[in-house]
């Protein structure tokens, strides 16, 4: 039978791992304010500027991850889904305006040859 001594000790141990480590990492750990303080000036106006575009990025994809999740399937494959339909629609978007560009230039080919053969 273990001595009441060494499971005192056993626990005590146990206790300042389990609470004093944490409680140390959160201690020595610095705040985003002390280490935003620890940026050179030009750093500190870039991440200021870039700020509201993260936040409203971060925005985004906590809405998208939302809006995924409603389905029964799996996040995913939803995404999978979504990223391409978003793909074949940027495809078909750059045939519009290819063929739209065709089309300009077809039409000052017309508009050349019949100045030209006036």
């Amino acid at each position: 039978m273990p001595n009441p001594g060494t499971t005192i000790k056993m626990v005590a141990a146990g206790v300042i791992c389990c609470i004093g480590g944490p409680a140390l990492v959160m201690w020595v750990s610095p705040t985003e304010e002390e280490l935003f303080k620890k940026y050179n000036p030009e750093l500190q106006k870039r991440s200021l500027e870039n700020r509201r575009q993260k936040q409203e990025d971060f925005d985004k994809f906590v809405t998208n991850l939302k809006e995924y999740s409603k389905s029964d399937k799996p996040i995913w494959a939803v995404v999978k889904e979504v990223e391409e339909k978003n793909r074949r629609d940027a495809a078909a978007k750059m045939r519009e305006e290819q063929l739209a560009l065709t089309a300009e230039a077809e039409r000052r080919r017309q508009e050349i040859r019949s100045s030209a053969g006036t």
